[in-house]
């Protein structure tokens, strides 16, 4: 079984091929293809790949999915006894990628 750990608008995803993940919003076209190089660990069935920071040798291939709304997050701010009271709400704008393969 292979997979890797990569970065990613600034978070860490553990990959396999033929998953899916969801990252920040990238500003890149539905159904183009991406190489990510930001890898810091990889394994094969034989063989383990730790980054200092990052991998060189490894790459892995991506296509860009739909980009969406993620589930709504509410703020809520109060101060008591102040009659200070506020509500929000905030939905981050995430993309789905399929990972299409991983290069050792």
């Amino acid at each position: 079984m292979e997979y890797g750990i990569i970065e990613a608008s600034g978070r860490q995803y553990w990959i396999e091929e033929g998953k899916f993940i969801e990252v920040n919003n990238l500003a890149i076209k539905s159904e183009s293809k991406i190489l990510i190089r930001r890898v810091l660990f990889g394994r094969n069935e034989n063989e383990i790949f730790i980054g200092k920071p990052y991998l060189t040798q490894v790459k892995v291939e991506a296509v860009v999915g739909k980009h969406f709304l993620g589930s709504k997050v509410i703020v809520y701010k109060m101060k008591p006894k102040k009659k200070y009271r506020r509500k929000n709400g905030h939905r981050q704008q995430l993309t789905r990628l399929f990972i299409e393969k991983i290069t050792f």
